[in-house]
């Protein structure tokens, strides 16, 4: 099989993908005694929605397997020729696409009623008919009232305000590459302020991260816990961490999207009968309002649900204000993913402390600025800015046809450090963006110290 841009695999369609069951509906199969479910989703999400079915389809047992998105979708590639899945579940669009551009989703339309075609500005199902939207998803910031309120921190409201002097060593953040959901946060952004502005944004925010966390749970268990004051999150994060007694709450900030989680069936499903009755339980009148559980807390696609809503959840089909600033692009994520989630590794996850002590200068020269005329000074500040904005590559570059296949490796989507050995083509590729970036960073620390000491 060829790989695809996303690194894992490229579409082969062909008369064996459009005959035979694929869009076999329903009322065609049979329930049988056993469903296979592979999701990225937690066991607070994935236990309620397994007892219901459960109890309402008697004999029919429900196995989950737990995996991160992109370990899901390598799962579901790597034993397609024998496949043992029914159903994949998960938050995040683009991994549906790879799977869907694969050859290894099945088409299927489902049968309730009262969804509306769009959930912000985005399609809740796939116009193709390969994966159905079961519920909202954005993406925002959460903090810990008590923490914030100790450390004398502001309430924040948009992006920006992360990047601000008081925020250093009090935000955390896990990386794109080991979350799917933290992928389409950090595309978010690049799509709604540009490839130069959007970078610039989460580096001056990553210059205040305390930490990078290995996986998505582990922002909300930092912010619950009181490790740091404030996460980068998906929204239902905030919502059930609230709902459940946490003292957090949660913002969605203007460029922030709307996008579907979704369900879809994956090809030769043994047990496509239970898959279809499971897709059809989520978007049930009972499913969608499992939804509103206080430990899941997501956003439904029906907007009845809305109706048996605790007091202050958001409804994005009342509230048109939720995504509106961005038209998120599915097909461009897509055509980047790996090399986004390599740009921030080897700019942000391998290289924060570096950052950290260049935004930590840069903070104490503009504070010392502050209310001072002193040109060579503050030329220098503006310099050290730049020089941590300064991208090693362009947007242009970033889908030009000499990067496919050198973000694709096995050990690239797998590893957690820098030390790793990743194939030769990437480490080079690695190497001139790392030296670019160690420069800028040392340099900008310089000149913001040189700029401090002309203030003293």
């Amino acid at each position: 099989m060829k790989k695809s841009a996303l690194g894992y695999g490229v579409a082969i369609f062909g008369a064996a993908l459009v005959a035979g069951v694929l869009a076999a509906p329903v009322g065609a199969f049979a329930m049988e005694d056993k469903l296979v479910v592979v999701t990225s989703y937690p066991k607070d999400l994935t236990g309620p929605f397994k007892k219901a079915f459960e109890a309402k389809h008697p004999g029919t047992m429900v196995e989950v397997l737990q995996k991160k998105t992109s370990a899901g979708v390598k799962y579901i590639q790597e034993t397609a020729s024998g496949n043992t899945s029914d159903l994949m579940w998960a938050s995040a669009p683009d991994a549906f696409e790879v799977l869907k551009n694969d050859g290894l989703l099945a088409k299927y339309t489902p049968k309730a009623t009262g969804i509306p075609k769009n959930i912000g500005s985005y399609p809740v199902n796939d116009p193709a008919g390969y994966y159905v939207g079961f519920a909202g998803s954005g993406y925002g910031i959460m903090w810990n009232e008590r923490y914030v309120k100790a450390k004398k921190l502001p309430v924040p409201a948009e992006w920006s305000d992360l990047a601000k002097p008081v925020y250093h060593d009090h935000v955390g953040m896990s990386a794109p590459s080991r979350s799917g959901t933290t992928h389409l946060t950090v595309e978010t952004v690049l799509q709604g302020e540009g490839w130069e502005k959007g970078w610039a944004t989460w580096k001056n925010i990553a210059g205040n991260f305390k930490m990078v966390t290995e996986r998505s749970f582990g922002v909300p268990e930092g912010v619950n816990s009181g490790d740091f004051g404030l996460g980068i999150v998906i929204d239902f994060f905030g919502f059930s961490s609230k709902a459940t007694g946490f003292p957090v709450d949660f913002v969605y900030p203007t460029v922030t999207t709307l996008v579907p989680a979704n369900i879809a069936i994956v090809k030769s499903a043994p047990h496509p009968g239970a898959a279809a009755a499971f897709i059809e339980f989520l978007l049930s009148v009972e499913g969608q309002e499992l939804l509103l559980d206080p430990a899941i807390r997501r956003l439904p696609v029906n907007p009845a649900t809305y109706a048996k809503a605790p007091a202050g959840f958001p409804n994005p089909f009342k509230d048109k204000s939720i995504g509106a600033a961005v038209k998120f692009d599915v097909a461009k994520s897509g055509a980047r993913y790996n090399l986004v989630n390599s740009l921030f590794d080897v700019m942000i996850t391998y290289r924060r402390e570096d950052l950290a002590a260049a935004a930590k200068a840069i903070q104490e020269a503009e504070t010392a600025l502050s209310g001072k005329s002193n040109a060579e000074a503050a030329g220098l500040v503006k310099e050290a800015r730049a020089l941590i904005a300064a991208m090693p590559i362009t947007e242009a570059e970033a889908v030009d046809a000499k990067y496919p296949g050198v973000f694709t490796s096995d050990v690239f989507k797998k590893r957690k450090k820098a030390s790793v050995k990743v194939p030769k083509r990437q480490a080079e590729v690695e190497e001139k963006w790392d030296s670019f970036c160690l420069k800028n960073y040392k340099d900008a620390q310089a000149k913001a110290e040189k700029a401090l000491a002309l203030l003293k």
